[in-house]
């Protein structure tokens, strides 16, 4: 998370997606804020404070994965929905369990991608629209700099 939040903050991000689950959602938001909290610790007394986990249980349709989901979001880590009934011990006709590590690796990479391109997306943008207006205004003599173009042509660069 790069700004923690408390329980009650990520409880009311959650509302504002989930419809009900009271109870699920102040338990998923209180053991997001434990497992930051604990990271603050030091190395030496980390041993010392176990995880938890969070196992969701509840029929079909109630909103276990969309919870998860946000807070995957929320947390700014991969989320990755398995169903375990794909898989098979090895040697058995399915996917292998091994591949969920897989799985979960090409998740956190596609989030790393997504951030390190959204970082620089501006940047490219008005470079981009720089290198068009050069190839655009140079061949006719003009100067090639976006800021001498009409301004209906300078209007695609706010996209």
């Amino acid at each position: 998370m790069s700004e923690p939040l408390t329980p009650a903050q990520i409880v009311a991000a959650l509302d504002r997606h989930i419809v009900g689950q009271q109870a699920a959602k102040r338990a998923v938001a209180i053991a997001l804020r434990n497992r930051y909290r604990r990271s603050l610790v030091p190395a030496s007394e980390r041993d010392e404070i176990s995880p938890k986990n969070i196992l969701m249980i509840g029929a079909t349709g109630v909103g276990k994965t969309e919870i998860a989901r946000r807070l995957a979001h929320l947390a700014q880590a991969p989320f990755l929905k398995i169903e375990a009934t794909k898989f098979t011990e090895v040697g058995y006709v399915g996917r292998d369990v091994d591949s969920i590590v897989r799985d979960l690796t090409d998740a956190a990479v596609r989030l790393v991608e997504e951030e390190q391109f959204g970082r620089v997306e501006a940047q490219a943008r008005a470079l981009a629209a720089e290198r068009v207006a050069r190839a655009l205004l140079q061949p006719a003599g003009a100067e090639a700099d976006p800021a001498h173009l009409p301004p209906h042509m300078r209007a695609w660069q706010d996209w």
